[in-house]
């Protein structure tokens, strides 16, 4: 499963639950957009973000590990420096692929998650890749 397209499918045939790492109340934003996208499709989140409440009446979690449940899928909204801590906490909770958004690269943490066997989608909007599968 080495092509791009591939991992996305695989991807999307397991994933329920969805940690957005860098989630943002503001509706100007485009990680609120994305997360509004995979609800209104059937997806469950569980926004991740320190400086916020709640988002969608969702309460936001402080970081992955304060998680309590199984999470299928991180996407990643923050800065590519940001990037390899996150991926370690997703491998130490056990989730099960990593998305990092558009405009988000960090070849080292992606290299990480593979060698933990967890699939990685890098520098591609997960709303607009789904969208394309339907």
């Amino acid at each position: 499963m080495n092509s791009e397209i591939q991992i996305i499918k695989h991807i999307f045939s397991f994933v329920k639950n969805i940690a957005i790492v860098g989630l943002s109340d503001n509706p100007e934003r485009s990680s609120y957009g994305v997360a509004s996208y995979l609800l209104r499709a059937g997806f469950t989140i569980v926004p991740v973000n320190p400086a916020i409440e709640h988002v969608f009446g969702i309460p936001s979690i402080t970081s992955l590990k304060d998680i309590g449940k199984p999470i299928d899928l991180v996407n990643i909204f923050r800065r590519s420096e940001f990037v390899p801590e996150i991926v370690d906490d997703a491998i130490s909770i056990g989730a099960k692929s990593i998305w990092m958004q558009e405009g988000v690269i960090n070849e080292h943490a992606a290299e990480l998650a593979r060698a933990n066997n967890i699939p990685v989608v890098m520098n591609r909007c997960i709303a607009v890749a789904h969208r394309l599968l339907l």
